[in-house]
Parts: C-alpha cells; sequence; structure tokens
C-alpha cells in the first residue's frame, strides 16, 4: 500500500517511525528539504503542501493520504477523494477544523460544549462586543503553537486584536486543561486514549510539560470521554483526532479546540501505551483492528523547546545527564537549526509513581536546554 504524509515535521518522522513495523511504501510531501521526516520515508516529494497541484499530482497514485499539519490544500485532496485516494480524515473534516469559524460553529450546531463566542470580521468589531471581556481572540486561519491567538483583558486591550476575520471566545477560568485521543476507523469503531492534564509554557502557549492519564474525578472522566467521542462522530470521519478540553472552575468540560491528526499531547503513548496514537494511525488508514489504548504505565512529556536568547545550529545542554535517567526516553527530531521557542525535541518519563514523575519531570526540565553553538 502507497501511503502519503502532507507535512514532514517531527509528527511525520514518528508516524514514519511507527510505519517502519507494517509492510506499506511512504511518501512525504515538504518543502524543507532538511525536515525530520525526509530521510524516513521511502519517496520525498519536494513542494508546497498549500498549492493545489502540487498536493494533487502528488496524491493522485498513492492508496490513501494523510495530514500531520492542518494547513493543507483541502481542494486538492477533496479532487483526490473523488477519484478514489482514501484521505484520512477526509477533506470536509479537515476543512472544518481548520478553520477556528468553522469549528466554532461546528461545536454549536452539534450541540457540543465550547466556550461562549462571536465572530469577528476585523480588530474595529471588538468594541461591539464588550460584554464577552476577557476573553480570547483566534483568528480564523493561520495560527500555529500558540500563535494567532491574542488574549484580550479589557477594553484597552482591543487594539491587540486581529484585523481580520476571528473568532472571539469568552475566557473561561481553568482548572486542567486535558486531551484526549480519539481513533475512529471506516467501519466508525472508535477508541479512546486516556487523558492527559497539558501545562503550558505561559511565555510561548507552548505544551510545557504533562501527565497522563490525568488525575481527574471519575465522572469527570466520562463527561470528557463522551465529549470527546461525539465530536469525532459528529465528524463523520476515520482518522486519529485529539480533542483539547478545559475543566473549568464549576467542573464543567468544554472544548477548547480539534486537531485532525497525531498530536503533541500523545508523544508518551510511544513508550507509555501499549498502541501509541501513531500505531493507532496506520492501523486505520491500513484498515487493520484498532490497536489496545490502554496504559502500560503512567507517563509525562516534557517539550525540549529553544531556549531564549539562542539561534544557530543546536547543542543540547546536559543531553548526557537526562540520558542516565531511569525510564526516561529522549527524543530529538532532527532539525539542525535552533530558535527561541522552536520544538526541538520531547522527553518522556515513566513511572507508578506521580510523584517521581513530576519530580523528573521538572528536573528534565532545568537540566537539559537546547541552545546553539
Amino acid at each position: 500500500m502507497k501511503v502519503g504524509i502532507l507535512g514532514g515535521g517531527q509528527l511525520g518522522r514518528m508516524l514514519l517511525q511507527a510505519a517502519a513495523n507494517y509492510d506499506l511504501t511512504t511518501f512525504v510531501l515538504e518543502k524543507d528539504p532538511t525536515c525530520p521526516a525526509a530521510h524516513l520515508c521511502h519517496h520525498f516529494t519536494l513542494g508546497d503542501i498549500l498549492d493545489y497541484d502540487t498536493v494533487y499530482q502528488f496524491g493522485k497514485n498513492l492508496d490513501a493520504i494523510t495530514i500531520e499539519i492542518e494547513a493543507v490544500n483541502v481542494d486538492a485532496l477533496t479532487q483526490l477523494e473523488k477519484e478514489g485516494v482514501k484521505v484520512y480524515p477526509t477533506p470536509a473534516a479537515i476543512k472544518i477544523i481548520k478553520n477556528k469559524i468553522a469549528q466554532k460553529q461546528f461545536y454549536a450546531d452539534n450541540e457540543i460544549p465550547s466556550s461562549k463566542f462571536v465572530i469577528t470580521e476585523t480588530a474595529n468589531a471588538l468594541h461591539q462586543h464588550l460584554d464577552l471581556l476577557p476573553a480570547v481572540h483566534k483568528l480564523a486561519e493561520g495560527g500555529y503553537d500558540g500563535k494567532g491567538v491574542q488574549i484580550i483583558e479589557d477594553e484597552k486591550a482591543i487594539a491587540l486584536g486581529f484585523n481580520a476575520p476571528a473568532v472571539l471566545e469568552a475566557k473561561v477560568k481553568i482548572v486542567k486543561e486535558l486531551a484526549l485521543i480519539v481513533g475512529m476507523n471506516a467501519q466508525g469503531e472508535t477508541v479512546i486514549f486516556p487523558p492527559a492534564e497539558m501545562i503550558f509554557d505561559p511565555v510561548y502557549n507552548l505544551l510545557d510539560y504533562q501527565l497522563s492519564p490525568a488525575k481527574i474525578e471519575e465522572k469527570q472522566l466520562w463527561k470528557a470521554e463522551a465529549i470527546a467521542r461525539k465530536v469525532v462522530q459528529s465528524l463523520k470521519s476515520p482518522g486519529l483526532f485529539a480533542i483539547e478540553l478545559f475543566v473549568d472552575d464549576q467542573g464543567d468540560i468544554l472544548v477548547n479546540e480539534t486537531a485532525p491528526r497525531v498530536h503533541n499531547s500523545g508523544h508518551h503513548t510511544i513508550e507509555a501505551n501499549y498502541s501509541s496514537q501513531y500505531d493507532m494511525l496506520l492501523r486505520i488508514i491500513l484498515n487493520y483492528p484498532l490497536g489496545n489504548p490502554t496504559p502500560i504505565m503512567p507517563s509525562a512529556i516534557v517539550n525540549l523547546i529553544g531556549a531564549e536568547g539562542y539561534t544557530g545550529d543546536v547543542v543540547y545542554e546536559g543531553l548526557d545527564e537526562v540520558m542516565k535517567m531511569e525510564n526516561v526516553f529522549v527524543h530529538l527530531y532532527g532539525k539542525l537549526t535552533t530558535k527561541p521557542g522552536r520544538k526541538m525535541g520531547h522527553v518522556t518519563i515513566i513511572s507508578n509513581d506521580y510523584m517521581d514523575l513530576t519530580h523528573k519531570a521538572n528536573k528534565i526540565k532545568h537540566t537539559l536546554k537546547v541552545i546553539s553553538k
């Protein structure tokens, strides 16, 4: 089977590492020849995943195609689907999710709990919705890794808003942030990974570290799983999805966003779960039985992010010390250069003791630094 991936970043890299276990030929389309996934696929194509002709030509002789980033040419994927290429997830699902306005409207239409919102076309329109403040302004398209998101605390901060189509969401008093990964096959069968609790870097708004399974009340777990499953079933698309959720100060659970692909919050599943998120997506694409998402052991992830003040050829300071730690697994993404805030790798820790997980996560965070020569 010939399977293509649009995008050659670290998610594509880890998907290819899992694909080595199966009998398939892999293809990657990416405009950066030095991308993390370039040397791990059977066939690499240099090109723009946003260009219609490039994506169409790349995919027309494949059996199946998937994505590792939402910013792809959906029209080309729609045409490929019409011509018999299996697309995971479907172009219709990607189209909903890649646009924040369409995504929020989808939640409202399907009675999926989410924060109150309004749509704004210009920054000036924010003056008409002062009653919603404090709020979060999100660009409809083009945002990623915390970019394209702006907190508007009060009327004085309106100047920070985006002068483009966007969603203004009421700010939620967050107690916990969770991510659940759900897989659905072509027959509509679903499988759900235990939730991960995400702790974010306040400067870059990137995942700092996380714990899984999250320590939440049983009723909250059931509710989170039911909501996450409803999101995927309402999208009516086979594939793998990451559902990000808030637990608010009232104990209610709200959907924040959905990603139509393997996700940073699922990196731990490589070592910590019987079937990883990457293995699960490949099973769905290859139409194999769904895997077992049960955790082998609780886990934590520490993201390795380019340190402030360092740009250039990457150096991993403190790597040897971290490599000596027990039940610790280092993943470097093979990126040659670093810059502040760039995702360069992650470290997974497994342990039956949550205090041990937290202790090691904090130690790694302060030991392993991503700097430059």
